[in-house]
């Protein structure tokens, strides 16, 4: 079992999936659609969730800087709403404020181009995003650990 990892966008989606040990993050595409058409990328989420046997999805909550929620968080929400209805898989919100800014950065610092750097930014985000949740919960585990003994 793995998790996926997902990175709203007005017309694209980042989606990136963890390995079976839920350590490492992976990018592992972009999906472009419709101006919020959410429900048109039902069927491919499907097929990756049937594909890689997907336990969790982690969807970037894109928070304002002050910690407030703006519009694309409710767009999120309604995204997050779909992704319930349509699968019987938790679905949690994952802070993601800056990860596009630290997903430039990464493919600044290894010098890709700027027309590829378009084509990988939103899946790039959706590794942050979800390698962010991943070591969240390992730290977690690990405290929890340290505090039984």
């Amino acid at each position: 079992m793995r998790y996926l990892g997902l990175d709203l966008g007005t017309r694209t989606l980042g989606v990136s999936i963890s390995d079976t040990t839920k350590t490492i993050a992976n990018t592992l595409k972009t999906i472009r659609f419709k101006d919020e058409d959410y429900q048109s990328l039902i069927p491919e989420i499907k097929q990756i969730i049937d594909e890689y046997d997907v336990s969790k999805i982690i969807l970037g909550f894109p928070k304002n800087m002050n910690n407030t929620v703006g519009d694309r968080c409710v767009s999120t929400m309604n995204f997050r709403s779909i992704l319930i209805d349509n699968f019987n898989i938790e679905v949690v919100l994952q802070d993601e404020r800056l990860s596009t800014v630290e997903a430039t950065k990464y493919l600044l610092e290894a010098d890709i181009s700027r027309k590829k750097r378009k084509k990988k930014i939103d899946s790039v985000a959706a590794n942050i995003i979800l390698q962010t949740y991943l070591d969240k919960k390992k730290e977690e585990n690990y405290e929890r650990r340290n505090n039984d003994i």
